[in-house]
């Protein structure tokens, strides 16, 4: 019913796609610097992610963009290509890529990442989220907003940053920072409760307007007391329509038979696709209504949307969850709040990039901690915890390989954690083992196989064989068994014909139904 008629929606998402403009305009510009790209190539994968990849996506509440994950590999191709011109040439032809990838249904990837792994992803976002933003509220911005990797561009690294940043602090960043913080709570935990103007007008929004409030009144009577530009958004701002115009960059097409340009692209597309599809898992997991967004749509989505990004000069696109969880969290329904804050992106950008230009950093910082406490809440860690260690342990590891190192680094080491367990689970429940004794000399024992018997689980079974004593009357019962693996049989059977040395008596059951895995 959600999809029917998006404008149904329309008072919820309004507000939600304005929170999400405003969150994603930094975010943008620090994706585009850190790439060492143009500002606006960012401003521009911003509007298609927003507008293209929306309308094309049947992803409910998933924002896309320039993401930071991605960056590094920008910065990389873009110098060893020679030109960012060249590199566009990647871009389209990393789309045409997802776009194939999408046609042959590679959106079940992202279905293979456990669910333990996919929570400590948010969690670790969410803690990574509030440490990065901590010296943007203090008004230190040396390292670029929207990074999410342990080591800086600034030559710091998360923790080192916390430290340098105190001899850098603004006191005007501090103070908007506070302002912006207790106008966010006080709409959060009590106004927005009481009448349902304060849902339409979001927090966020009066924060911003505050902060830009702050700058004119401060400008006017306190210079002493108003933020540097340094430390306010800075969205380029083109002189005349022509000077707009010369933003756009187009790509060369005279390279496109290079063979390092098509392994840019391989890169770009594949890298592209994971942190799409295992956003794609966590945003649906965020989801209050648990829509189900279809993976393969969404590949081909962003793959639209990178071939248009690169044919006007923007940034690589993926899903990001940092927008995608400031949409959800200020009450985004529909696609339709993401189209919007594409088209508030188009608009503002090219009609009041200087009203843009006054929104302090700090206020952007103060929006995020609340994005990022909802993320990293103490009760989730709680609930995790009372799980077992076989949920706890790759969520705590993906958490810490996130705030350590990077994001796919982080989801990488959780997944392997997560494997290790699932191995070791299906080694020991490979089979079910039945014992009755009678005077404490005749033993009566039958092993029930699993359902499923894998190469994995032959030490378990050739162990608790091992253990069997003298006198053993052994049923091995194969009824349940869909799949036996080659290896598995024959340990079996050679145990069969061994077993009257032993004094143990071996009967098997329904041995012939049971089909053979070859693996």
């Amino acid at each position: 019913m959600f999809t029917k008629n998006i404008l149904s929606n329309f008072k919820n998402d309004l507000p939600a796609g304005v929170v999400v403009f405003f969150v994603a305009v930094p975010l943008c510009l620090g994706i585009a610097l850190a790439s060492g790209a143009p500002l606006f190539a960012g401003l521009i994968a911003g509007i298609v992610g927003g507008i293209i990849v929306g309308s094309l996506s049947n992803s409910s509440v998933g924002v896309s963009g320039p993401a930071a994950g991605v960056a590094v590999i920008v910065l990389t191709s873009i110098q060893s290509l020679g030109a960012f011109e060249i590199f566009l040439v990647a871009v389209v032809l990393a789309g045409i890529m997802q776009i194939v990838m999408g046609l042959l249904r590679g959106g079940v990837i992202g279905y293979y990442f456990p669910s333990s792994v996919i929570k400590g992803m948010l969690t670790g976002i969410g803690l990574i989220i509030i440490l990065k933003q901590i010296p943007h509220a203090f008004g230190y911005d040396a390292d670029y907003e929207g990074d999410l990797s342990f080591l800086q561009a600034d030559g710091e690294n998360t923790f080192s940053e916390l430290v340098n940043m105190l001899d850098y602090v603004s006191l005007g960043s501090v103070i908007v920072s506070l302002i912006s913080l207790f106008i966010l709570l006080l709409w959060e935990l009590y106004l927005s409760k009481k009448h349902n103007i304060f849902k339409l007008i979001q927090g966020p929004l009066v924060a911003v307007a505050a902060g830009i409030g702050y700058q004119l009144i401060t400008s006017a009577f306190s210079p002493a007391y108003t933020i540097q530009k340094e430390h306010l958004v800075s969205v380029p701002v083109a002189k005349t329509f022509l000077d707009f115009l010369n933003q756009f960059t187009l790509p060369d097409f005279s390279h496109i038979i290079s063979v390092e340009v098509w392994i840019v692209a391989l890169t770009i597309a594949v890298v592209a696709s994971i942190e799409t599809l295992l956003c794609v898992e966590a945003t649906d997991k965020l989801d209050p209504h648990k829509r189900i967004t279809n993976t393969n749509r969404e590949l081909f989505a962003q793959g639209g949307g990178n071939i248009i990004s690169g044919l006007i000069g923007g940034l690589p696109i993926t899903q990001v969850i940092v927008r995608s969880s400031a949409n959800i969290q200020s009450g985004g329904q529909t696609k339709l709040s993401t189209l919007l804050h594409g088209l508030f992106l188009l608009i503002c950008v090219t009609t009041i990039p200087h009203v843009l230009n006054m929104i302090p950093l700090s206020v952007l910082a103060s929006i995020l901690f609340i994005v990022g406490y909802k993320l990293a809440k103490p009760s989730l860690f709680k609930q995790m915890y009372r799980l077992g260690w076989c949920q706890f342990l790759p969520f705590i590891v993906t958490i810490i390989g996130i705030v350590f190192t990077d994001l796919l680094k982080g989801i990488a080491m959780g997944a392997v954690v997560g494997l290790v367990i699932l191995i070791k689970n299906s080694f020991k429940n490979s089979h079910f083992l039945h014992q009755e004794v009678f005077d404490n000399k005749f033993h009566k024992v039958k092993m029930t196989l699993a359902e499923e018997v894998t190469f994995l689980n032959k030490g378990a079974i050739l162990e608790t064989l091992n253990k069997l004593l003298e006198g053993t009357h052994l049923t091995i019962d194969m009824s349940k068994s869909v799949s036996i693996d080659y290896d598995v049989l024959e340990i079996i059977d050679n145990f069969k014909n061994t077993a009257n040395d032993k004094g143990i008596e071996v009967v098997l059951l329904n041995r012939g139904e049971a089909q053979t895995a070859d693996y």
